[in-house]
């Protein structure tokens, strides 16, 4: 029976979730956003500074615990980016001290799949949907391997730059949503899938030339874009069901919040015969809940866990990848 306490801080997002036994007590958030232009690491690394106590006494209030209830402390500890991580790091190790309480370093991207597990998903494969991050991802011998994934950027990265060219602020992603269901003009754009991976390089330089020229609707441009980059990451999630032989099909990260995406994944899993699972959009976006399910898990496995005399051995991870973690808490 332990409460464990989740710091996310890998972009724009500083989270706290507070998780008992397998259950959410509290999942409290803030994100940095802007009216004009993107993300800024140290603008957000300020952010993250600044909300971080209350953010903190929120989580605490909304789980109905005291600090001194807390018995594990878990953080995001990459990939992301390094300002953004180095606060909710430095933020762990301090409640870590004063609370004399070990911290349990997660991988961010792991843990947007193993909170897949409150959706009832045994054995997915994970299309994983975020700004930085855009993979296809199962179990398999020890780890949870990278079956496809972006050659350049991440689909929400992109997505934000499309909107940021067409003059709209940070996130982009619901506003690119919002502006697609007022279209059905689909223009025609590079489709790039190479066999399991994805690009959006191509896309996004015809995406801007086409914006440049002001000779189309801001609607039919974001319909186009999400009716082409869709089908690409719905291509090769496909195409990992039938190669791994899986059943269920998992959507993960905040891209995943489009209801365009989701009802493209339903389609295909219908007609595979597979299941599809998505979170509650509160566990889709970045979060404090999922660092801190995932730091439970790792906590009773003995996995990746410091000690107070071990916090000099503690540090941020901005590079590490899906398939650098040896997954030691599963054994099927």
């Amino acid at each position: 029976m332990v409460i464990v306490l989740g710091i996310e801080s890998t972009a724009h997002t500083f989270g706290i979730g507070i998780v008992k036994d397998g259950k959410i007590l509290s999942n409290v958030r803030d994100s940095y956003t802007t009216e004009k232009g993107g993300m800024i690491p140290i603008e957000v690394a300020k952010h993250h500074q600044k909300v971080k106590e209350e953010i903190y006494n929120k989580s605490l209030k909304e789980a109905g615990i005291d600090e001194e209830n807390v018995d594990v402390i878990a953080f995001s500890q990459g990939p992301g980016l390094p300002p953004a991580l180095l606060e909710g790091m430095r933020f762990a190790k301090e409640l870590s001290k004063k609370l004399k309480k070990p911290l349990v370093g997660v991988n961010h991207c792991i843990a947007h799949l193993e909170i897949g597990r409150i959706t009832g998903a045994k054995d997915p494969v994970m299309l994983y949907a975020s700004g930085a991050n855009t993979q296809i991802i199962a179990y398999a011998s020890g780890k949870y391997r990278v079956f496809g994934e972006t050659l350049d950027l991440g689909v929400g990265n992109f997505i934000d730059t499309i909107a940021r060219f067409l003059g709209e602020g940070f996130p982009g992603g619901p506003k690119i949503q919002k502006l697609a269901k007022n279209s059905k003009n689909y223009i025609e754009l590079p489709y790039s899938v190479k066999g399991m991976d994805v690009s959006f390089s191509g896309i996004q330089t015809k995406l801007k030339n086409m914006i440049d020229s002001n000779k189309y609707p801001k609607e039919a441009i974001a319909y186009s874009l999400q009716e082409t980059v869709f089908a690409m990451l719905v291509e090769t999630a496909e195409r990992a069901l039938a190669h791994t032989g899986k059943k269920e099909l998992l959507l993960g990260g905040g891209v995943g919040c489009n209801t365009r995406l989701q009802e493209m994944c339903k389609i295909m899993c219908k007609e595979r015969g597979a299941k599809f699972f998505c979170p509650d959009k509160s566990l889709l976006v970045d979060n404090g809940a999922m660092i801190a399910y995932l730091g439970e898990i790792m906590f009773e496995a003995n996995a990746n866990v410091f000690e107070q005399n071990e916090m000099d051995k503690v540090d941020i991870a901005p590079r590490q990848r899906t398939d650098d973690v040896v997954v030691s808490w599963k054994h099927n």
